[in-house]
């Protein structure tokens, strides 16, 4: 017997996701629907998680306590766990600050947005600096030249080859 979503729960699904505006929305039965959140979010837990499963292809059953054994295993045998623990914390900060200064960028963006003219202004002064750029830089194969000899030597800058 194969587990499916029946087609009213799905319509269903279907029509509070369309409701509530969401770009997208995943429909499918537990555990099935944990693994691909694993293999979109943390590709190398899921992926392993599936190569775990794949062994019994008939059938859909995860046997928790034997997963969570195995990565209890794992974990005890991990020799460098304070390391593992410092880099999944730094992890947590980073998206935590990067999530942070994305709402902040797009509170300014909103911000200058709702003055009036200013965003019509700022496009006029993001198109003339593209057209000088093109002008100063990509019209004349000797300006082409001294953009990629401009670049190299920033390269080597960058890698401390200079």
């Amino acid at each position: 017997m194969q587990k499916c979503v029946s087609s009213e729960r799905c319509a269903e699904l279907i029509i509070i996701a369309a409701s509530h505006n969401l770009n997208e929305a995943w429909i499918s039965y537990q555990p099935v629907l944990l693994v691909m959140y694993l293999v979109q979010y943390m590709p190398f837990i899921g992926f392993w998680l599936m190569d775990k499963t794949r062994a019994c292809s008939t059938s859909t059953y995860i046997d928790t306590n034997e997963l969570f054994t195995e990565l209890k295993e794992k974990w005890d045998g991990l020799g460098i766990k304070t390391t593992v623990i410092i880099y999944g914390r730094g992890a947590i900060v980073a998206v935590c600050l990067s999530s942070i200064l994305v709402w902040l960028s797009s509170i300014l963006v909103g911000a200058i947005n709702s003055v009036p003219m200013l965003p019509k202004v700022l496009e006029l002064v993001g198109l003339g600096f593209t057209g000088w750029f093109v002008y100063r830089y990509l019209l004349l194969k000797s300006s082409r030249k001294e953009l990629a000899e401009d670049i190299g030597s920033l390269k080597k800058k960058i890698t401390g080859t200079e």
